[in-house]
């Protein structure tokens, strides 16, 4: 006959809390050319979304009428 295993479950609000890791001299992380040039897209592409946003606010309210 096969045991019962009993699971009990507790919530994370009342959970012992557990020691943070500290992240003091680490130093800086080592990035791979595929990791710059995505992060560097990926600034870019924010960049061009917020341009994109303030020319279609400012179109709404009228600015570029004639």
């Amino acid at each position: 006959m096969a045991t019962q295993q009993i699971y009990q479950v507790i919530h994370p609000l009342f959970d012992e809390p557990e020691e943070k890791c500290s992240a003091e001299g680490l130093g800086k992380l080592e990035m791979s050319k595929s990791v710059r040039l995505s992060l560097f897209m990926l600034r870019g592409y924010l960049i061009l979304m917020f341009v994109l946003l303030a020319y279609h606010m400012l179109d709404l309210a009228g600015f570029f009428r004639r």
